[in-house]
């Protein structure tokens, strides 16, 4: 299997997904997250998740899709998706494109972790 592209913790009912590359940027890499990600709902059923970016420097805009893609499949599935840890360069791209609004970002993993 390829390198894997997120660590998984369980913290109480929430899945807490931390990413390995500061850049998220390659393409093959983005794929591989993406289909990562899509495995937690489609195929472990995890319905909690907290994605953590702490750490994460950039994202380019196939990455963003990919998120918006895992965002939409957790609620279809029900689930309930909450992102922490993005950085102020990452938060600007969010709050231009408008996916601050359709993200349920916070601070800190504290912060998101008592919101669900």
């Amino acid at each position: 299997m390829a390198t894997q592209r997120i660590d998984v913790t369980k913290t109480g009912d929430v899945s807490v997904v931390r990413f390995r590359d500061r850049k998220i940027l390659d393409e093959g890499a983005i794929q591989e997250l993406g289909a990562e990600l899509f495995a937690l709902v489609e195929l472990d059923n995890r319905k909690t998740i907290l994605q953590d970016f702490e750490g994460v420097e950039v994202l380019s805009s196939a990455a963003l899709g990919k998120l918006i893609t895992f965002d939409r499949k957790v609620k279809t599935a029900q689930g309930r998706l909450k992102m922490c840890g993005v950085s102020p360069g990452i938060l600007e791209v969010f709050q231009v494109t408008k996916l601050n609004k359709v993200f349920d970002i916070r601070a800190d993993a504290a912060e998101a972790l008592a919101a669900f």
